[in-house]
């Protein structure tokens, strides 16, 4: 069933606590909700954000349609009066929201809901999953790419990805990580990421010969064609065979832009002696396009190894982040508004720690270096808060009452930005590339310490004193 209308695409439980919120007048009350995050994908430094204009594009078409309605009346336990307020619904609150590409760290909000309650509720799952999975493609991407050390890395991974929304969503986010292109044809049309492939085994199982397969290929497609090597053997008739037919048939057509591709064995080994033959055939501009089950760390020893690649494909690593599948994002309530408009902080309290909420209404201001312009620390303000950085300022770790951080000669940036007022959206999502460019950006801002596969140094993620103080009054109620 092709099912367009998103809006019950939420966990059943926010049905029925919004028709509990309607029975009790609390849907007349703004609430505002945090998405953050406890902790970084393969025990990284960062993770990227991704996935703003699908969210963004929800929430501009959120509404139940007779469908919709008569289902839910058909479950038995719904107000006819709350079924009538959900035939003329739609998102009339704020959202704020750190722009796709942005280098995030753990227990910051990344996006802010402000919205009578059950509008806030009814949207969690779906802004949950979308920033979920492409926030995870897009952090994996990032590592994979920094490990190619400037080598291009493409996307392969559809076939291997969990459903249709999965491959096409994935490959964006993965392009705003930093590959650039896909093998995904419907994320080019949709989206605009560079689509574009070489071959299947299949196509040269198909011809009599390996060289007519190639040759035909090359006929066909005299552009920059890259033939697939190891169909038979790679050293003995693949290489020698391309060889054969970019001499034959694109050198006299003046084409000298073409590759091969080693999808099996060896490849580091594979790389070294293909690279001799392409050069002692004087066929030095041949790149060479490595595939087969590639992540970063696999990339980073072939790197090592001194391998001879021009080109990674990487897909079921990259597109599932298989070593890392979750990415645990969470939806909290932080505060609530009065009948008289005050905003009341709230707190989840909880023995693990980790579980405990940054109360209020929040800003998240990033202070960076003057000197080296690196990022040195982000801060949770509460949403009055103002930052003067022509003054030193002391942060407060959140954890640890007596552990202070004082900076100086630093630059402050709010990292939350406006995107929809009053239900009306009032931000204009960026184009693909500037997003993928605007990530390279940020991560070259942050430290290499930070960039560690293993063991990164933990960025400050700190707490204002007014927040902290706010977040240890409330403690100290619940304790």
């Amino acid at each position: 069933m092709k099912y367009e209308n998103l809006a019950m695409l939420c966990d059943f439980y926010e049905l029925t606590m919004s028709n509990g919120y309607f029975k009790n007048g609390f849907y007349k009350k703004n609430v505002y909700f945090d998405v953050f995050f406890r902790k970084v994908p393969d025990n990284g430094g960062f993770a990227i954000a991704a996935g703003l204009e699908q969210v963004i594009e929800y929430i501009k078409d959120l509404h139940f349609n007779d469908d919709d309605i008569a289902y839910l009346k058909s479950k038995g336990i719904f107000d006819v009066q709350f079924l009538d307020y959900l035939k003329n619904f739609k998102f009339s609150g704020d959202i704020y929201a750190v722009p796709e590409g942005t280098t995030i760290f753990p227990n910051e909000p990344i996006l802010t809901v402000r919205a009578p309650a059950i509008e806030a509720q009814l949207i969690e799952t779906f802004v949950l999953l979308t920033l979920n999975h492409q926030t995870l493609i897009a952090t994996k991407a990032n590592r994979i790419v920094r490990a190619a050390q400037g080598r291009t890395v493409l996307e392969f991974g559809s076939r291997r990805a969990q459903g249709a929304s999965g491959a096409v969503d994935g490959a964006r986010a993965a392009f705003i990580g930093g590959c650039k292109g896909t093998a995904c044809t419907l994320t080019d049309e949709i989206y605009g990421v560079p689509a574009g492939g070489t071959m299947a085994h299949s196509w040269i199982q198909m011809f009599d010969s390996e060289y007519d397969a190639f040759k035909t290929y090359c006929e066909l497609y005299p552009d920059n064609p890259t033939l697939l090597v190891d169909t038979y053997n790679t050293l003995k008739s693949g290489i020698p065979n391309a060889i054969k037919v970019f001499k034959e048939v694109l050198l006299p057509k003046g084409k000298t832009e073409f590759s091969i591709r080693l999808d099996s064995g060896d490849i580091s080994y594979l790389s070294k002696k293909a690279r001799k033959m392409l050069d002692d055939a004087g066929l030095e501009n041949c790149k060479i396009t490595a595939s087969n089950s590639l992540d970063e760390y696999l990339i980073r020893d072939l790197m090592m190894q001194g391998a001879k690649i021009d080109i990674f494909g990487v897909g079921e690593r990259l597109i599932t982040s298989k070593s890392s599948p979750v990415f645990g994002g969470v939806y909290k309530l932080v505060a609530v508004e009065s009948e008289g408009g005050e905003i009341v902080p709230k707190i989840k309290v909880s023995e693990n720690t980790a579980k405990i909420t940054n109360p209020h209404f929040k800003k998240v201001y990033r202070y960076y270096d003057n000197e080296s312009g690196k990022a040195i620390a982000d801060e949770l303000c509460v949403y009055d808060e103002t930052v003067d950085d022509t003054k030193p300022r002391t942060i407060f770790d959140p954890n640890a009452t007596w552990k202070t951080k004082t900076i100086t000669d630093y630059s402050a940036k709010e990292l939350l930005v406006t995107i929809f007022k009053n239900g009306k959206c009032v931000y204009e999502s960026p184009s693909i590339n500037e997003i993928a460019d605007y990530c390279r950006k940020q991560t070259g801002l942050l430290w290499d310490e930070v960039k560690r596969f293993e063991n990164p140094h933990t960025y400050y993620v700190d707490l204002s004193k007014k927040l902290y103080d706010i977040k240890s009054i409330l403690l100290n109620v619940y304790k």
